[in-house]
């Protein structure tokens, strides 16, 4: 398994952008009564993939910089995003994103900020950030309150090659802490839901970074078990995952 982010996304991106959860427009509606997002804020998306999270706030019309490091989803975020004028493409990390000092109103960031280095990060973000900026961290949590999620989660530590090493949920309250500069950071949830028929549940697994490709030990097995846990929950021949849309927000302080 690829252990670099730049590269271990590559093969999955067409089921990246076709089942990747989108995110619910309230998390616009919260900005903007909030913190006061306009559409005149300049927006920093770090780690934009395909760009998911940059048209949500394109649609509302700001100015986004999709900075991400891997060539083939920064690609794809070109060409799904090629109606927008307003967006703008970096070859970049999030701690060397290559915009100019003191240029966007905010960084928002999803489920990319696993992998980023944090101190290095955080300092990359101070120096972008116009003064008062804010940083928001969101993605898309599944639930776990019901037997087909229960039965889901079991599946993907059955079958994946990393998953209980790189999950996002393994991020603690500390670390934001630690990121933001200290504890005066916020976090409001919003509900969110996709809905599958059997060939999107497949879709939605191989979009993950951890699951094994065709080819692999694990594929067939994977695939099998899949369809079992398809049939079995399915109802008029789809399948509902719920998800919480996790929103955490703050100003980066200067450490110390």
């Amino acid at each position: 398994m690829e252990t670099d982010p730049r590269k271990r996304f590559s093969p999955r991106v067409e089921n990246y952008i076709k089942y990747r959860p989108k995110y619910p427009v309230e998390v616009l509606e919260f900005l903007w009564d909030e913190l006061r997002l306009t559409p005149a804020s300049v927006i920093a998306d770090i780690g934009s993939g395909t760009g998911i999270s940059s048209e949500l706030f394109l649609k509302a019309g700001n100015c986004v910089f999709g900075i991400e490091p891997n060539r083939e989803m920064r690609i794809a975020a070109e060409k799904c995003l090629q109606t927008y004028p307003n967006f703008g493409s970096l070859n970049g990390t999030a701690e060397a994103t290559g915009l100019d000092s003191g240029t966007v109103d905010f960084i928002i960031a999803g489920q990319s900020f696993h992998w980023f280095d944090r101190v290095r990060c955080r300092s990359e973000f101070s120096r972008i950030l116009k003064p008062g900026g804010w940083v928001i961290l969101m993605w898309n949590d599944r639930k776990q309150e019901t037997s087909f999620s229960n039965a889901y989660e079991s599946l993907l530590k059955a079958y994946a090659i990393d998953y209980e090493t790189i999950d996002h949920r393994l991020i603690k309250e500390e670390a934001f802490d630690q990121f933001y500069g200290g504890s005066d950071w916020r976090l409001r949830i919003f509900d969110n839901q996709q809905i599958f028929d059997r060939e999107g549940l497949k879709g939605r697994v191989l979009s993950c970074s951890y699951m094994p490709m065709p080819g692999h030990p694990n594929y067939e097995g994977m695939r099998n078990a899949l369809g079992e846990l398809f049939d079995h929950y399915q109802q008029d021949g789809v399948i509902m995952m719920d998800y919480q849309t996790l929103v955490y927000y703050g100003s980066i302080l200067p450490s110390g």
